[in-house]
């Protein structure tokens, strides 16, 4: 793929560190990574070469399953691939977004609950810091926070919507799709696109996501795969 018909979507971590998110850039090399307690999205070149792949793993540290979400290159033989998923990315093409009056926002003293539903529901990674990357929404119910959805990537023009979940006890009431539905709405204020990614296998998402308006845009792959022990020698030094 020429860089003329590279879409913006096609590396979205990349061209978020790159771009709303650089603040948050951890850099070695031609490498970049979101710091470890806000996401795992690391962002390598289009075509890694020995030294990427090194600094990958220096950026990682020794004994690492290392978190390649949406690399669709090929992973050096040296290296373990200790867990593959198919996913596929999804971008709006029409949903009916608005503000939603039950939903409220959600900050850093609400992370504690925030990990706890996560751990029952798993959704994908949320992290202690996450919540930084962009605005959180959540219901409560008798003062317990029972759904959310977020944003994490911002690469240009675009959002992820993030962190859809929803506890057991609260299922079948359609807070899910309210809630995306809230955190489109900011997303379309700022002029911005909503996305998202999700397990090929997912069906009951990718459905829920297609009758509120997201339609397949590409197929991708999240990984993780553990660096050669002669590379994991070689400590995170010289993170910028």
């Amino acid at each position: 793929m020429s860089p003329v018909d590279e879409h913006v979507l096609d590396h979205p971590a990349r061209a978020a560190l790159t771009g709303p998110h650089a603040h948050f850039a951890e850099r070695r090399g031609r490498v970049l990574r979101y710091p470890v307690d806000v996401t795992p999205w690391v962002a390598l070149p289009d075509e890694p070469d020995a030294d990427d792949w090194a600094d990958v793993a220096a950026l990682s540290g020794p004994g690492t399953d290392i978190p390649l979400l949406g690399f669709r290159g090929r992973v050096p033989d040296d290296w373990e691939v200790t867990f593959h998923l198919d996913g596929v990315q999804m971008v709006d093409e029409g949903m009916s977004a608005a503000p939603d009056p039950e939903a409220v926002r959600l900050g850093p003293a609400d992370v504690p609950e925030m990990l706890d539903l996560v751990e029952r529901t798993k959704p994908g990674p949320f992290l202690p810091r996450t919540v930084e990357l962009g605005t959180y929404l959540g219901i409560r119910r008798n003062g317990a926070l029972v759904a959310m959805a977020g944003e994490r990537l911002r690469p240009p023009g675009w959002t992820e919507v993030s962190a859809v979940c929803t506890d057991p006890s609260a299922r079948g009431e359609g807070l899910a799709g309210r809630l995306i539905r809230a955190v489109a709405h900011g997303i379309r204020e700022r002029g911005e696109t909503p996305f998202l990614h999700t397990g090929a296998t997912n069906t009951n998402a990718i459905r829920l996501y297609e009758s509120l308006g997201f339609r397949l845009r590409l197929r991708t792959a999240f990984l993780a795969a553990r660096a050669p022990e002669h590379l994991t020698q070689t400590q995170a030094v010289g993170v910028s």
